[in-house]
């Protein structure tokens, strides 16, 4: 009749044992699919950043000084006004 409960506790806790072991396989492999999302994601904002530094040079060349006077120049027909027909007006 003691053999009885020591059967029963070796099998709880192999029972546990079993479990225990399969729940550290389904960490470990919802760990490795999160940290694959992570590099993706990561990888993902890398050339987000870089596309924004594209952007931004290419903002900045649209609104050069030099291009706008060439755009008013050509496309608009627009020209500096004479020195002598400027009028200045000030504020009192």
């Amino acid at each position: 009749m003691r053999l009885m409960p020591a059967r029963l506790g070796t099998g709880v806790i192999a029972l546990a044992v079993f479990i225990s072991a399969v729940a550290v396989v389904s960490v470990s492999h919802r760990n490795r699919q999160l940290f694959t999302q992570l590099q993706n994601l990561e990888a993902e904002r890398d050339q987000m950043l870089v596309e924004w530094g594209q952007l931004q040079l290419e903002q900045s060349a649209w609104v050069s000084h030099d291009r706008v006077l060439d755009i008013a120049a050509h496309q608009l027909d627009m020209k500096t006004p004479d020195p002598a027909a400027i009028i200045l007006v000030h504020p009192r």
